[in-house]
């Protein structure tokens, strides 16, 4: 009872953090006078992971980074699976160009490392730092292009209030810390009551959890009818869990891979960022956000079977 109790807090705390730090720090970098671009490349992919980074480090730090691991992963495909499927489903999407040829590739590209690092059945210091590496390549490159572009993520996103900006991310950024410790004790003791392995405890429960601010703010950007807030937010965050957050991680604490879970994690994630290539008129109908739920329904029925046997 007091884990379930923890877990529902650390969630909680999670979604409502992730929010908060979401529109203080958006809004910070339109206070600042950050462009647009960087900010929707950068800053709103960062913020909308802080819960699924706060969670990595708590993770490694108590000596269970698996359950980063599976956070970071299972996260990737409740991104695709479930935020943006709903998002789809609410209304078709026309994704930008720019963001799909930029960040697709590299989002489909890191869950394929993670499983060729992981080959020895570790993914060391070493592999982490190659990880981190590849982030800050791919950073430098988003960067780049985001000077040259306007976006509309800080319209959407920002708190405009320059004392709710303060105050929004630092309780925001606190609460995401006491969710990452909370959630993180509950997933230990969750995973010995039911019997699951800690990586299917951060791929199944912390995931969802740690996916809120995602959920948020994609259903928001689709109300106020902006796609590229959408999609861009879902690929960039996907690349930070798999290259930044799995990274620290493994540099922190070697992280011990459960192969099979791994690679079922990393097939439906390639999966999913599949289903998202566009047709000629660069339109995700509600048809794919269906197919997308349905892979998304198949792989945690795969990942409790995978439990039971």
């Amino acid at each position: 009872m007091t884990a379930a109790l923890l877990i529902v807090l650390g969630i909680a705390a999670a979604a409502v953090g992730g929010d908060l730090f979401v529109r203080g720090t958006v809004g910070l970098a339109r206070r600042l006078r950050v462009a647009p671009g960087i900010i929707g490349a950068t800053v709103a992919a960062f913020a909308t992971s802080s819960a699924e980074l706060s969670v990595g480090i708590n993770s490694a730090v108590e000596g269970s980074p698996e359950i980063a691991l599976g956070d970071a992963l299972g996260s990737n495909v409740v991104n695709v699976g479930l935020v943006l499927a709903i998002a789809i489903v609410l209304a078709p999407i026309r994704p930008r160009r720019a963001d799909l040829n930029r960040d697709l590739p590299v989002a489909l590209i890191a869950p394929l490392m993670t499983i060729g690092l992981a080959g020895d059945g570790t993914i060391s210091r070493l592999d982490g730092g190659i990880l981190l590496a590849s982030f800050v390549g791919w950073l430098v490159v988003t960067i780049r292009q985001a000077v040259r572009e306007r976006d509309a993520t800080a319209a959407v996103l920002a708190e405009h209030d320059p004392r709710r900006i303060t105050r929004d991310a630092v309780i925001g950024l606190v609460l995401l810390v006491v969710a990452g410790r909370l959630i993180v004790i509950a997933a230990k003791d969750i995973g010995t009551m039911l019997g699951w392995d800690t990586f299917t405890v951060g791929a199944l429960l912390v995931a969802f959890g740690t996916s809120t601010p995602e959920l948020a703010t994609v259903v928001m950007a689709r109300i106020r009818g902006h796609d590229e807030v959408s999609v861009g937010t879902v690929l960039g965050s996907n690349i930070f869990n798999g290259l930044l957050i799995i990274g620290c991680a493994a540099v922190i604490s070697p992280i011990r891979v459960a192969t099979g879970e791994v690679v079922v994690a990393v097939v439906v994630s390639v999966l999913t960022l599949l289903l998202i290539l566009p047709s000629r008129s660069y339109r995700l109908g509600r048809g794919r956000g269906f197919a997308l739920l349905g892979v998304y329904s198949a792989y945690l029925a795969v990942l409790l079977m995978m439990q039971r046997g």
